[in-house]
């Protein structure tokens, strides 16, 4: 067997992957796309571990190790999807920015308890 068939095809589904994860919006396809990527490493580990002829089947071995954490990966990049889209109502990547650290709500804004603004910390200098 040629080393270039599954290296080619291992190419061709790791382009795909990427792809998919810089020009996907939803999160869900993009966690389908890094799954495509890994899925092309693991093709390229089998395929060097029979053309090296490795005793020790090093290359199955980590293939095997990888599609665990693939799996643990998946499980828990969709329990997290999961819930931004039950709290949020999207699953779009670019509308969850505001969940980055640092994006705090006005205390002042619509969403205010009760309708009062929150106390300003400035505190007055009395004479």
């Amino acid at each position: 067997m040629h080393l270039a068939y599954p290296a080619v095809l291992a190419a061709l589904l790791f382009c795909t992957g990427l792809y998919g994860v810089l020009a996907r919006r939803n999160a869900i396809l993009v966690l389908m796309s890094v799954e495509l990527m890994l899925n092309a490493v693991n093709l390229n580990l089998v395929a060097f571990d029979v053309w090296l002829r490795d005793a020790l089947h090093a290359g199955q071995a980590l293939t095997l190790f990888t599609i665990a954490i693939a799996a643990a990966e998946i499980g828990i990049g969709l329990a997290i999807v999961l819930m931004v889209y039950r709290n949020r109502g999207t699953s779009d990547v670019d509308r969850l920015r505001d969940t980055a650290e640092g994006h705090e709500p006005d205390p002042n804004g619509p969403n205010a308890p009760n309708g009062k603004t929150a106390p300003n910390n400035q505190s007055e200098v009395t004479a």
